[in-house]
């Protein structure tokens, strides 16, 4: 298989009963990248097995499961935990249900190792979603209200999209996120984590990909609860604004000296 490879990129794919799709997901990112990393968060549908059976064939393909489902956040962080052991300093992240574009993966990969660095701050690649006519209105919508907050939040630092999980990350800045609070386990990690690291000065590329909703009979599978998952968000933006006014005197000071920065290029 003739495909992009690195040994400090990684493509990370948490997975919690995704159905048969999951399979031509990681296919589509295998024709694209090496390695891949799948974490199976304590699937019962049988894809572990069917995982495993496709890593047993293929060598830059690993599959991690955990027995018990901890949620996206939890999945990410242990896939995450074990790559920064093994060397690897960043992580694209996608969806295993097939709404991602793995045919964007190498362009997100390149964005981030040829992106500069300003101020020696670390960047991280963002997928800003381009929704096709089938997507829901509700779930296109309500995104808006997330995005608001993110952008408020990080006094617009540059968030495209705070939910759109197709993402490069840098690792040890995410763990050490991670590892500083008990949150961002489950459906919180995409919008906290773009916060967080904004805070840490970690900046924020955009770059526009397609997302497509699978309907039931293409195998599409969502575990989106809009009562619950929208609590969440809620309770999520509760804490990221009281940390936003606690830390907002050092957000100012960082924007105004980029602004002197840039000014003098």
């Amino acid at each position: 298989m003739n495909v992009n490879a690195s040994a400090s990129h990684l493509v990370l794919i948490p997975s919690y009963n995704p159905g048969a799709q999951v399979y031509a997901t990681v296919r589509a990112a295998r024709a694209q990248w090496a390695p891949v990393w799948v974490v199976v968060d304590g699937s019962t549908d049988g894809t572990a097995t069917g995982l495993q059976d496709m890593a047993a064939n293929d060598p830059q393909l690993k599959v991690l499961v955990l027995t018990a489902n901890s949620g996206k956040g939890a999945a990410v962080l242990h896939g995450l935990d074990l790559a920064a052991r093994q060397g690897f300093t960043h992580a694209l992240t996608m969806d295993s249900d097939g709404q991602h574009p793995a045919g964007l993966i190498p362009a997100f990969m390149a964005a981030s190792q040829q992106a500069p660095d300003a101020m020696g701050r670390d960047v991280m690649v963002l997928g800003k979603p381009v929704f096709d006519a089938d997507a829901p209105a509700l779930r296109v919508q309500g995104r808006k209200i997330s995005n608001g907050w993110a952008n408020l939040e990080t006094l617009w630092a540059g968030i495209g999209d705070s939910l759109y999980g197709f993402r490069v990350y840098p690792i040890e800045p995410l763990r050490q996120v991670m590892r500083g609070q008990r949150w961002m386990r489950r459906f919180d990690f995409d919008p906290e984590a773009v916060v967080r690291l904004c805070w840490r000065g970690v900046r924020p590329i955009n770059l526009p990909a397609p997302v497509k909703y699978l309907r039931a009979d293409e195998g599409g599978v969502s575990h989106f609860n809009y009562l619950r998952d929208n609590t969440l968000l809620t309770w999520m933006h509760l804490r990221l604004m009281l940390g936003f006014l606690l830390r907002l005197p050092l957000l100012l000071l960082r924007r105004m000296n980029l602004k002197t920065v840039v000014g003098r290029l």
